[in-house]
């Protein structure tokens, strides 16, 4: 039975060259890494703890241009959304329905009112009645001054005829013909006759100013009976609703053969041609707002510019309504009340030290950031200044080059220093 080899082995002796290769090789090794672990050692010096590089997302700080923004979202509205009322107590014949498209001055519904259409009647009677009397009173004007201008003409010739008497008897007063009584009857009669031509002329002038005064109050009812019966022609008119834009129709709030009271709604029409983006706008952000601001409206992977048309004046739920409108052609194929974002333009400043936001600017409240050094994220006090979607304005704490742990410091517990591995 064999039990092992040890009959079999012999021991071969090493030459003296050999012996110090090997030795010269195991210091060389202890050498090397007694080296590495000094430099892990210094490296790590301070460390709480070490965290792998690819947990983290580093960047530098550069200079150029910090645009400050706001990211918002959004809906599409359109900026003309009439709705249409019943303008007085109607049965309601509907022409079209939910979803139709419509041209401007299309019949929409018809409102039948038994009451307006008494009431244009009675307008239209009082109207024509009052137009006969205007005629009336403009013949009666005429005649009234014909009567006026005959009593004038009679007391005229009254005048010249007394006139002429007179005339008569002063050719023979001198020889003594004419009784000196007669004389004197001739002058009175002239006298008196000039008196009744003098008011018979001042009569007719007030009787022709009476007449046309009559006349004028007579024509002024007149028109103002025409305004009435305008308007009661109007209200008729309306009792046929009519499109007020091209659109389409977006809902109905009355079903067809329906009675309506006054001012009751009947439809909403939306105008796709002119749409705006309403959009919720944080309450931080209110203060640097102001209409005609520059904004960027996303729609799909699209961007168009725009402008900010309006401004809510009140907050709701720490949020501020506003709406923004397209600055050249809006994008084809916009519904209403599809969500889009959109991108206020607040500020811009040239020539800034500036980072890529990241969450570093919540978790160490912008008051800190971890710079590395040789491996090793140093936390670091800094101070921020404008905050945009992209990026953070760097005012004090770190220079241009600096690489900076801007994601996954949630992690470092706030250590002074964390061992980066790569």
């Amino acid at each position: 039975m064999i039990r092992d080899t040890s009959h079999q082995d012999r021991v071969i002796a090493p030459p003296a060259g050999d012996q110090w290769q090997r030795k010269a090789l195991i210091a060389a090794i202890v050498v090397a890494v007694l080296g590495g672990g000094y430099t892990l050692l210094n490296t790590w010096s301070g460390s709480s703890q070490s965290v792998n590089a690819s947990r983290l997302r580093i960047a530098d700080v550069t200079r150029g241009t910090l645009i400050r923004d706001a990211a918002v979202n959004g809906r599409i509205v359109a900026a003309v959304s009439p709705t249409l009322y019943s303008t007085s107590p109607s049965t309601v014949t509907l022409k079209t329905h939910a979803g139709a498209t419509v041209k401007k001055g299309d019949v929409l519904a018809i409102l039948e009112s038994p009451d307006l259409a008494d009431e244009l009647k009675r307008e239209q009677a009082t109207y024509q009645e009052l137009a006969a009397e205007v005629a009336r009173q403009q013949i009666l004007a005429r005649k009234q001054k014909m009567l006026a201008k005959r009593d004038a003409d009679t007391a005229e010739i009254d005048r010249l005829s007394a006139q002429r008497t007179l005339e008569r008897y002063n050719s023979v007063s001198n020889e003594g013909v004419v009784a000196k009584i007669d004389y004197q009857k001739a002058k009175d009669a002239l006298q008196a006759a000039e008196i009744r031509a003098r008011h018979a002329a001042q009569a007719a002038e007030l009787e022709g100013d009476n007449v046309a005064l009559e006349l004028q109050t007579k024509s002024a009812q007149l028109e103002r009976q025409k305004l009435n019966l305008a308007n009661a022609q109007r209200k008729v008119d309306e009792l046929t609703v009519r499109a007020p834009v091209d659109g389409f129709i977006g809902t109905l709030s009355v079903p067809n053969r329906s009675v309506v009271p006054a001012n009751a709604p009947l439809m909403t029409l939306v105008d796709l041609s002119a749409l705006e983006v309403e959009i919720e706008v944080p309450e931080t952000y209110v203060a640097d707002l102001g209409l005609g601001m520059n904004a960027e409206i996303l729609v799909g992977a699209a961007k168009t510019p725009g402008k900010l048309s309006a401004l809510s004046p009140e907050v709701v739920k720490n949020q501020v309504l506003a709406r923004v409108r397209f600055s050249g052609a809006q994008p084809e194929g916009l519904r209403q009340n599809q969500r889009v974002s959109a991108r206020l333009l607040i500020d811009e400043k040239p020539n800034v030290l500036m980072l890529p936001r990241g969450s570093f600017v919540e978790s160490e409240g912008g008051r800190h950031a971890y710079v590395m050094r040789d491996g090793v994220a140093v936390r670091t006090p800094i101070r921020l200044g404008a905050t945009s979607v992209n990026a953070v304005e760097i005012l004090s704490g770190l220079k241009q080059g600096d690489k900076v742990v801007i994601a996954g410091t949630e992690t470092f517990a706030n250590a002074e220093r964390v061992s980066v591995n790569q």
